[in-house]
């Protein structure tokens, strides 16, 4: 099977499939490059972490909705009491999953910063920072 003739980032050999018709994968064929740049300026703008953006304004809106209807008589306060507990319940436990991701990802990004840190080789005379 053929190979991609690009070089990765760690100067190493694409091991990527080829397009039909050309030596390259899609990540490294040069007639790609403006559709790859695009499809990368969208990373991290909305998505990820659970979306936490939209669980919260639908909460909101749903609160909203609660206070208009005590306002206007066609909600008792009692109702729009117990529904407001159980949103905030629902809040709080957006939030420690949020947390949890981020703790995860935390854990994540520090273990490969000290693997990479270990794989550093000492340098002749045994001084690791050059002190």
């Amino acid at each position: 099977m053929a190979k991609c003739s690009g070089i990765t980032q760690a100067h190493a050999a694409c091991k990527g499939i080829p397009i039909d018709g050309s030596q390259w994968c899609y990540v490294h064929h040069p007639d790609h490059a403006d559709q790859r740049r695009r499809h990368g300026s969208k990373g991290g703008k909305r998505g990820g972490r659970g979306r936490p953006q939209v669980e919260l304004t639908g909460i909101k809106t749903q609160l909203q909705d609660l206070v208009d209807g005590v306002l206007d008589g066609s909600l008792l306060r009692s109702d729009a009491a117990v529904c407001s507990q159980i949103l905030n319940v629902y809040l709080r436990a957006v939030s420690g999953e949020l947390q949890v991701r981020e703790q995860l990802e935390l854990t994540a990004r520090l273990e490969a910063l000290e693997e990479a840190a270990g794989r550093q080789k000492t340098p002749p005379g045994g001084r690791k920072w050059g002190a």
